[in-house]
């Protein structure tokens, strides 16, 4: 699993020219998986989402989380995060899991998003989306599974 995380001052997602998701303050999360991917990775991958302490306190050091400041979560899939460009000019999306798989994790990960109390907002797995990103800082972060949790 691999998520990009953008802190926001505010974001939203369109699709077909209708606003589907928007957050005011929180993260942007770009959210793909891979075929090893289960409902264990994703459990330890919010706990390291939701715990990151990327947010500034009161003397400008990053020391609050998402928790802390109360703040709330933008989750779009996004495939090409698996992109192989190690051949050629086309980008090879092969190790991006299947669809049907990728899916279930997102669904997943938005449910346990939500049940834990953050405002988790979406967009839609598989369709073509707008993302409209105002990256606080700018601060983005980089999680990758294999990394984290080898």
């Amino acid at each position: 699993m691999r998520v990009v995380i953008q802190r926001s001052k505010n974001s939203s997602v369109t699709i077909n020219g209708k606003i589907n998701g928007e957050i005011d303050h929180g993260f942007v999360l770009l959210s793909s998986f891979c075929d090893n991917d289960n409902e264990t990775i994703v459990d330890k991958m919010i706990d390291k989402i939701i715990n990151l302490r990327i947010f500034e306190d009161e003397e400008g050091k990053m020391n609050y989380s998402l928790l802390d400041v109360k703040g709330s979560i933008l989750n779009i899939s996004q495939f090409t995060l698996y992109a192989d460009v190690s051949h050629g000019r086309r980008p090879s999306f092969v190790n991006a899991g299947s669809p049907q798989m990728a899916s279930k994790l997102y669904d997943y990960m938005n449910k346990k998003l939500s049940e834990i109390g953050i405002n988790t907002q979406t967009g839609i797995f598989g369709e073509d989306m707008k993302v409209s990103i105002y990256n606080d800082g700018p601060v983005t972060i980089i999680l990758d599974s294999d990394e984290l949790f080898k």
